[in-house]
């Protein structure tokens, strides 16, 4: 009796993958998910948020708002995170680690809302990763020229598949890491649910505090930490 009550409680777990529309492109059968619209979701929000804050930055009439001061506080503190970890060198660096820091910590935390993380999906941790491999390597062979490429070789020529190893097994080290926290959470959260069903209405909630909230701010702590880390390697004093 009990194992049927259990059975009746119980549903079908919904990790949120969800093809939403088939088409076709050159031959080849293309979905559109959930993940693609939860992407152009944070993507429309973090862009109506810039231009809302531009907007407010042009008005020098009277005080500064809310907003004005959040987004103010917000630069400041990507300013101070990035120059003390990079130094003068991480001035010309800034937008693109903001640009980062602002999408995947808003794309973790859109599970609060009922969306599926974008970075819950390895095609976009993955792309991540790739745009970082393309500008550490573009500011290794800027600053190093040749020795980007003979120091492959160091400190001696038998070292050189692992010194190759070593460097393309950096966009994956950066995706895989953050694709299986935020999917680790995605999982547990949708299997809670999809267990405890009815049950499940408010009190996991203080779950979503640590795999959305905590979690969620860690890895974007630690995806432009590392980010900014190979960069700096690359680049002489």
């Amino acid at each position: 009796m009990g194992s049927g009550l259990g059975i009746l409680a119980a549903r079908e777990p919904d990790f949120q993958i969800h093809g939403l529309l088939k088409f076709e492109l050159f031959g080849q059968e293309l979905w559109l998910t959930t993940t693609h619209i939860s992407v152009l979701i944070v993507c429309v929000a973090l862009i109506t948020f810039a231009i809302v804050v531009k907007a407010k930055l042009k008005d020098t009439e009277g005080e500064p708002g809310s907003l004005q001061n959040i987004a103010e506080m917000a630069v400041e503190a990507l300013d101070n995170m990035v120059c003390g970890n990079m130094g003068s060198k991480g001035l010309s660096f800034r937008n693109y680690i903001g640009t980062l820091f602002f999408f995947i910590l808003i794309s973790n935390l859109s599970g609060l809302v009922g969306l599926r993380p974008p970075t819950a999906d390895y095609g976009v941790t993955f792309t991540l990763g790739i745009f970082t491999f393309i500008l550490i390597q573009f500011n290794n062979v800027r600053y190093n020229k040749g020795r980007a490429f003979t120091d492959l070789f160091q400190p001696i020529p038998l070292l050189f598949p692992i010194n190759l190893i070593g460097e393309l097994a950096v966009p994956f080290s950066l995706s895989i890491r953050l694709f299986g926290n935020v999917l680790s959470g995605t999982v547990i959260m949708g299997l809670l649910y999809g267990l405890l069903n009815q049950f499940a209405l408010a009190w996991p909630a203080v779950l979503h505090v640590y795999f959305d909230i905590f979690s969620g701010c860690i890895q974007t702590y630690v995806f432009c930490m590392l980010t900014m880390v190979f960069i700096t390697d690359k680049i002489p004093d």
